[in-house]
């Protein structure tokens, strides 16, 4: 059952130990939240916003004004705004928090389901999120909240800042609602209208997906329900303040969503999340989309039903949903392999060739603000990009795809290639002692058919052969 280490973790490196029991050894980890392992500094979203925040109103406000008459000299002062605000260091940072988890910490079986449920609600590239604010999201929002239940996590997703600001809810204004009759909107031709673009994701990408049938009426019925959930609006903020709910931008009235009636005001959207989230449809989108990210494109009702009845039992409750799906995928490891996306894929190598990764706390706590940072502290977002799958910058709100074809273009298989064969230099150094027994160890410790692999890889005489043909072979492909 070696595979099933890689299958819902990363792998075992050259010091880790086989554990006994597989099964208890993952279903141990999600007992509750751990520490971050990390030990360099953290920031909070709130502090990076405030960077995002300086981003914003020195660009728009001070910048495009003092040298709208002079393109060259204002391109050289937003670039030292960029430096003055972290802006291309964040989200290496916490690149290296995220893979920190994966590869060094005690729980990696965790922290592959965090990373689930991190592309489930996505934030996808838009307005600069990934420099500021996707990370921190992912931490503080979906990491934090993986022992509740999956109610209270969507409602945390939903009324998040990244959220709201993502999918624009802040532009959402009933038509009936008290702005709605001010003046300075005849003026400024600007009427109050709804943004659908929330109200649509909560029900098609996190909740309960199209196979439920609700309408577009249903959409419009929950884009007006969710009015008046914005961030608060200031000169000097901008778009950067915190979430509130705004009684004169909210839709007054009764809405009608999936034939249920719902009051106006602030609570609302508690009640309909509630409801969303126990309709059979959101369990069953939950299980398929859980069973496609460990076992297979195709998951059968067998894969979904024990992890459904968990939600079910549980009330949602995520510790139970995570070990009914580890339960599955261990029920179905012989029989099913999973072709690994690029992160999941590096994170893999990483780990089991034992490389020098991520970037160290030192590194990463020697960049100094207002310089731009070294190219080893930017690494983690560069290699990311390289490989194809950077986890902040999805192209659209569904997240990265987990379907095997979308990663098996000779393109990004050749990436493979050149990255399996770029991280022999980032071997730790007392794994290259004795390269022979190094490759039997990690061959030994992570395939169930160690004597075939290690057949193949003596075909050739350099170890930089050997270990580029290991981490694209297909049995590592696939777990």
């Amino acid at each position: 059952m070696k595979s099933f280490i890689r299958k819902v973790g990363f792998g075992l490196g050259p010091n880790d130990k086989i554990p006994n029991d597989p099964l208890q050894w993952a279903l141990n980890q999600f007992n509750e939240v751990p520490k971050i392992s990390w030990t360099g500094k953290i920031y909070t979203e709130k502090e990076l916003r405030k960077h995002y925040r300086d981003w914003v109103y020195n660009d728009r406000k001070v910048l495009r004004k003092k040298y709208k008459d002079n393109k060259t000299l204002y391109k050289v002062q937003k670039d030292q705004l960029r430096k003055d605000t972290g802006q291309k260091f964040w989200e290496s940072l916490e690149i290296s928090i995220r893979h920190n988890e994966a590869i060094n910490s005690q729980h990696p079986v965790f922290s592959k389901l965090w990373m689930f449920w991190g592309n489930f609600f996505t934030i996808s590239e838009k307005d600069f999120l990934a420099n500021y604010s996707t990370g921190p999201y992912q931490r503080e929002i979906i990491r934090a909240n993986m022992d509740q239940t999956f109610e209270k996590m969507v409602y945390e997703v939903t009324t998040s800042w990244a959220m709201i600001h993502h999918l624009d809810n802040s532009e959402s204004a009933g038509p009936k609602s008290v702005t709605a009759r001010e003046d300075w909107r005849r003026r400024k031709k600007r009427p109050a209208t709804i943004n659908e673009n929330h109200a649509r994701e909560l029900l098609e990408l996190h909740t309960i997906s199209p196979k439920a049938g609700y309408t577009q009426n249903d959409v419009i019925e929950l884009s007006k329900l969710m009015t008046g959930w914005q961030h608060k609006w200031n000169k000097s903020q901008l778009e950067t303040a915190n979430v509130t709910f705004n009684h004169e931008y909210h839709e007054p009235g009764k809405k009608i969503i999936l034939g249920k009636k719902y009051k106006s005001g602030k609570k609302a959207l508690k009640v309909v999340i509630k409801d969303l989230v126990n309709h059979p449809s959101c369990r069953d989108f939950v299980a398929t989309r859980l069973c496609r990210y460990l076992i297979s494109d195709e998951p059968t009702e067998k894969m979904k039903k024990p992890i459904i009845d968990a939600f079910k039992k549980s009330d949602g409750y995520l510790p139970e949903i995570h070990k009914a799906a580890i339960k599955v995928a261990f029920e179905h490891n012989k029989k099913f392999k999973k072709f690994q996306t690029p992160e999941n894929w590096f994170l893999q190598v990483a780990k089991i060739g034992n490389l020098n990764w991520p970037p160290s706390p030192e590194v990463m706590d020697s960049y100094e603000l207002g310089t731009k940072p070294t190219r080893k502290q930017r690494s983690p977002e560069r290699i990311m990009w390289e490989i194809g799958q950077h986890p902040y910058r999805a192209k659209q709100p569904n997240g990265w795809s987990d379907f095997s074809e979308d990663w098996m273009s000779p393109e990004l298989l050749i990436r493979r290639l050149v990255y399996a064969q770029l991280s022999y230099s980032f071997i730790n150094v007392k794994s290259r002692e004795n390269y022979d027994d190094y490759y039997q160890n990690i061959v030994e410790k992570n395939f169930d058919n160690p004597n075939k692999i290690i057949k193949y890889l003596n075909q050739k005489s350099r170890s930089i052969e050997k270990h580029t043909l290991l981490f694209n072979h297909p049995e590592f492909l696939r777990s």
